[in-house]
């Protein structure tokens, strides 16, 4: 009997998934339902590029049709209907992903509109409506904007003027990162494996230890300094190559992380270490910083790698995001 208690106790340990779940909220970065139930995150997060890859599955031709019904109704022009439809798409999957998940969904705001200030507001209050609609409150719902500086004011006006709670991506830099706690937001989504993908590309050294990651080092920051001075917003770390990654940001306010790396965190027993605490935070040796549009400009052009990655992301998803068109145009002029 007492040899088959360590096979038992074995067999009942909880996995490294489970283990991160006691300390930090973790988020499902994909537009798959099927992954959510499996792995059941809190929240999860869409994009462009994930709504695209999930369009082209028949599971989900429903919401399509749906979609293309909206749009047919709702535009004049093919141009309209076109973009009515993807609007009501991304509504559509964040109404589903929200049937699945007890906390938030975010829908990203086209790309197209990362530097223009008023219409990321106008396409983020169409979207809350649209939502609202379906009957799905705003605290629901994390509206997604790159973090450009006028993403970041945009962000400040929905938060402040129309609560509606924004969730910055395409987070490369501290300069963005201070922005926008300053700003107000509710969540910033640094990319920590874009990071490393620019280290390795552009620098001599093609292999990190998880600690030393340049990702990882970038959030450890951005997470001490928020702690340090009390801002409210929190971070979630995002864009992960690899579980070391994860494993380093342990403690992390959020985590949003693909079904692939869900997946090898469920499989794995490896005990999970905090690496993130608040209140080592606070004891950091770290200034504040006085921001303003000239000092976010300047040091953002001063850091080669987040001028490089903010500028390829948004071309990225603007990309994605003509490529989903494109195919609800098809559809649009074929229904006729």
């Amino acid at each position: 009997m007492s040899r088959a208690e360590p096979q038992t106790k074995k067999s009942k340990m909880a996995s490294s998934l489970e283990q991160l779940k006691q300390i930090t909220t973790i988020v499902a970065d994909t537009g798959d339902f099927e992954a959510m139930k499996t792995y059941k995150p809190t929240d999860a997060t869409t994009n462009p590029s994930l709504i695209l890859s999930a369009a082209g599955m028949d599971q989900y031709q429903h919401l399509i049709d749906k979609a293309i019904k909206h749009g047919q109704k709702a535009g004049s022009t093919v141009d309209e209907k076109v973009s009515e439809a993807a609007d009501m798409l991304f509504v559509l999957f964040g109404c589903e992903i929200l049937k699945l998940v007890p906390g938030r969904v975010s829908t990203e705001i086209d790309a197209r509109l990362s530097f223009n200030k008023e219409a990321s507001i106008a396409k983020a209050l169409k979207l809350i409506a649209l939502y609202e609609e379906q009957g799905i409150q705003r605290d629901r719902v994390l509206i997604k904007l790159a973090s450009t500086w006028e993403g970041i004011q945009a962000a400040s006006v929905l938060e402040k003027e129309h609560n509606i709670h924004c969730n910055l991506t395409l987070l490369f830099s501290f300069a963005q990162a201070v922005a926008c706690a300053e700003a107000g937001v509710t969540l910033i989504s640094p990319f920590v494996g874009r990071i490393l993908d620019w280290y390795v590309a552009n620098t001599d050294q093609k292999t990190f230890e998880p600690v030393a990651d340049p990702g990882v080092v970038s959030v450890t920051k951005i997470y001490n300094y928020y702690k340090k001075f009390g801002y409210k917003t929190v971070v979630m770390g995002a864009s992960f190559r690899n579980v070391g990654e994860i494993m380093a940001l342990a403690g992390c306010d959020l985590l949003t992380i693909s079904p692939k790396l869900l997946g090898d965190l469920e499989q794995s027993t490896e005990p999970v270490k905090r690496y993130l605490d608040e209140e080592l935070a606070k004891a950091t040796k770290l200034e504040k910083i006085a921001m303003d549009e000239a000092t976010f400009r300047w040091m953002l052009n001063e850091d080669q790698m987040s001028t490089d990655k903010l500028s390829d992301g948004i071309r990225k998803f603007a990309a994605d995001g003509r490529k989903l068109e494109t195919m609800l145009r098809g559809l649009i002029q074929a229904a006729k």
